[in-house]
């Protein structure tokens, strides 16, 4: 129970409609029970109109609203037809009070409960956009989602459909054994002697369904993770015939959930009834004891018929225990899996307060190991990019070229060492205004199910067409997008899955250049497009990055594009650094790289 405390807030929030809530449970359940008391009532005046009938010595005890009817209907004694007539109207006035109540008590309690879900879905939402990249690399997308959907509606059965029947069984049984104790205190003693065995068993049994269901949760994570990505990979599954692979995966998944959820339902299976069976006790135990009283005192008969009415009236509420109490303990566990990723926070911390970029970018002493998984992608690594230079990082796979770029949006922080831009340190910036004013191509395009033209306009709220033609034009792609059918407002699959690699990467960087933005990086955003291609996007590069800063990352040198500076990574530090020319020079790796990549065997031996 204590990890439902993280909800209460959301009680607070909607504190008027809980309350009001609240009033209709109570007063429904009053209304309830005022008509065992008229019942008893007419018992006791068909007992009186007997043949041999004692009369009545004791006064009985009711309600003031009964005893108020009661003295009202004391001048119609004598017409004992009329009587019932009007007692039976009353006890069916009394039903539809009831039921009227319960409608507005589900109107408030279960609407409350939606209001929540909604505020918690949204809450995880926002916190999911607000935990860093590390977080995602070890937690897997499937149990992202089976949070959000399946713990949220778990917790929601609390919110609502629990705490309302919990209210409600609480009211009802309150207003029963008070008006059973005023009575008879005697009688409600023995009628109420099997509760201890009830308690005992709802205590046993909570613990096993509180056990079985984080259990379930877990396993449920698990098959949505599996079937999430068989989905999104099925193009790998078809491709290596893998699919009774996969079958066989995921049906053992579904057997281990299935045997677990099947075990929690004979738990369940076995609660219910045994409520059944204490509550068939106590009407026994009611009708045994009473009887016996009746046989020597037949004034009594109206108060066993209450008691019996009473008994029955607490079947539902109290064989209701358990299943109340198993929504709880299910909402306890998926609200301890919640609160494990809510109660995470994110490395990066957004506490800057500067909005604009500008001047010169400064690696100092950089280094970095990736926490997940030990390995350092970055050491002492020193770089100086002025104002407006094009920089030109090339390397093998692995060397830290994707993690430099990473770095400077602060998707990750430094382990040791700092990265300033005009002099003052990331951490000093405002979160949004550093990326807004950052174009990032990743090396690992995504696209939207959603039309190009939103794609493309992604990261910018107002936009024109023509700003986003615009930069499909220097993307290269806008020939190719007039010629869908739909044009621009063509969709796309789910991660553009209805385009090429290289129609993918040029829509990706298109989305870049539409921002305008200050500083741009393009993490290896070409290796998807043929040279002739590469050539015309690098060529319309040239004058729109004329004023801009920006850091290119490839593995491919781009011949057409002057770079005030090329640095070359290995192993995670810059092994060299220089113009061109001065790295022809030095006739180390970007030299051989060069003439492997570009020149032809006839400009080699020129150059040798």
């Amino acid at each position: 129970m204590k990890h439902l405390k993280a909800i209460n807030k959301y009680f607070w929030k909607y504190r008027v409609r809980f309350i009001v809530g609240i009033l209709f449970v109570v007063t429904s359940n009053y209304f309830a029970v005022l008509a065992p008391q008229v019942t008893g009532y007419i018992v006791n005046q068909v007992q009186q109109r007997l043949p041999g009938a004692r009369p009545v010595v004791r006064k009985e005890v009711h309600d003031a609203l009964v005893n108020w009817f009661i003295r009202l209907m004391e001048p119609m004694q004598s017409d004992f037809s009329l009587l019932i007539t009007i007692c039976c109207l009353v006890i069916l006035l009394l039903a539809v009070l009831r039921g009227l109540l319960m409608f507005f008590m589900r109107q408030t309690i279960i609407v409350m409960s939606r209001h929540i879900e909604f505020d918690q879905k949204n809450e995880i939402f926002q916190h999911y956009e607000l935990l860093d990249t590390n977080f995602y690399k070890t937690n897997s997308t499937g149990d992202l989602m089976n949070r959000m959907a399946e713990d949220v509606s778990r917790v929601r059965m609390y919110t609502g459909p629990a705490i309302m029947y919990l209210i409600n069984l609480i009211a009802l049984i309150t207003f029963c054994v008070v008006n059973m104790v005023r009575k008879d205190p005697m009688l409600t003693l023995y009628v109420l002697a099997p509760l201890p065995l009830l308690a005992f068993a709802i205590y046993v049994v909570n613990t096993i369904i509180h056990k079985k269901s984080e259990q379930i949760q877990g396993l449920l994570s698990d098959l949505t993770t599996n079937a999430q990505e068989s989905y999104s990979g099925i193009r790998v599954i078809k491709s290596f015939v893998q699919e009774k692979a996969m079958q066989g995966f995921f049906e053992r998944n579904s057997e281990d959930y299935k045997r677990n959820a099947i075990g929690l339902a004979k738990v369940e299976a076995v609660y219910f009834p045994s409520m059944a069976l204490m509550i068939g006790l106590s009407t026994l135990i009611t009708i045994l004891i009473g009887g016996i009283q009746a046989i020597h005192d037949t004034s009594r008969v109206g108060i066993i018929v209450e008691f019996v009415i009473y008994i029955n009236m607490l079947t539902f509420p109290v064989s209701a225990i358990g299943w109340v109490a198993s929504m709880i303990q299910r909402a306890s566990a998926s609200q301890k899996r919640l609160n494990e990723f809510l109660q995470t926070v994110p490395v990066i911390q957004d506490n800057g307060s500067v909005e604009v970029l500008e001047g010169d970018i400064l690696f100092k002493d950089v280094n970095f190991t990736y926490p997940h998984t030990g390995i350092k992608a970055v050491e002492d690594f020193n770089l100086h990019v002025k104002n407006g230079e094009k920089v030109l990082i090339l390397g093998k796979t692995g060397s830290g070229k994707s993690t430099i770029a990473q770095l400077l949006l602060r998707f990750y922080e430094p382990s040791t060492g700092t990265i300033t831009i005009g002099g003052r340190k990331l951490p000093e910036f405002q979160l949004r205004a550093l990326r807004q004013q950052v174009s990032y191509v990743p090396q690992d395009v995504f696209l939207f199910s959603d039309s190009i033209e939103n794609n493309i306009s992604f990261g910018v709220r107002e936009h024109t067409f023509d700003k986003v033609r615009q930069a499909a034009q220097r993307a290269n792609i806008d020939k190719e997008i007039m010629q869908f059918p739909g044009e621009y407002n063509t969709l796309v699959g789910e991660r553009g899955v209805t385009l090429s690699g290289g129609q993918k990467q040029r829509i990706s960087i298109a989305r870049a250049l539409v921002k305008d933005p200050q500083i741009v990086v393009f993490d290896d955003c070409l290796s998807a497009v043929d040279t002739a291609t590469e050539n015309i996007i690098i060529s319309n590069f040239y004058e729109y990055l004329r004023e801009k800063t920006s850091i290119i990352i490839t593995h491919r040198i781009f011949p057409v594009f002057e770079f005030d500076k090329i640095i070359i990574l290995e192993d995670g530090h810059i092994a060299e650094q220089g113009t061109h020319q001065e790295l022809m020079k030095s006739n180390g790796y970007y030299a051989e790289l060069y003439r492997t990549q570009v020149m032809s065997p006839q400009q080699e031996e020129v150059v040798e």
